[in-house]
């Protein structure tokens, strides 16, 4: 819970708070009244910056989508293997804006800044794939490249985001699985 806003960027406190209790509770249970009681603000001021709750769950998952195509592009330096790094970390570290980000029936699908963000995220994944030397690749084309590429970290990021591998070394095991998926 943050200790209320105070003055500044509101409409950036209240994407960090609703990115927390999504965190916390989940994206069915945020609501704008609670959000603007833990930011501290009146209970109608969510919607000065948002349409309604979907209006800020998109906006959210924009941020997010953002957010991991910076992290995924500064990581391709480093091949795909840690782009793919990357994606689950990003997972692992922003959970409340993973929760929302691929979830069609809590957003507004035709918002361009989310097509926009979308467009962003893949571009950097497809980057992480380019990288990948071509002969080992070859089977497939750069598209289908990076779909397969976003199964294998989306379906990683996703199961250690439920819980399902307490005893992996994510991105230890992220990186193995990228190494071997073109190999």
């Amino acid at each position: 819970m943050s200790d209320g806003y105070h003055h500044g960027d509101l409409r950036r406190a209240l994407l960090n708070e609703a990115a927390q209790m999504i965190d916390e509770v989940g994206p069915s249970s945020l609501s704008l009244r609670e959000l603007a009681r833990r930011t501290g603000v009146s209970h109608g001021a969510p919607a000065h910056h948002f349409s309604d709750r979907r209006g800020l769950l998109t906006a959210l998952a924009a941020q997010g989508l953002r957010l991991l195509a910076a992290d995924v592009a500064a990581a391709t330096a480093g091949g795909f293997d840690e782009a793919a790094v990357a994606y689950v970390r990003f997972a692992r570290e922003h959970p409340g804006h993973y929760a929302v980000m691929h979830r069609p029936e809590l957003l507004h699908a035709d918002d361009g800044e989310l097509s926009a963000a979308r467009a962003a995220s893949m571009e950097a994944l497809m980057a992480g794939v380019e990288s990948i030397p071509a002969e080992r690749r070859a089977h497939l084309t750069t598209s289908e490249a990076a779909h397969v590429a976003w199964s294998l970290v989306h379906g990683l990021a996703s199961l250690a985001a439920e819980g399902a591998t307490p005893d992996l070394q994510t991105d230890d095991l992220a990186r193995r699985a990228a190494r071997q998926l073109f190999a």
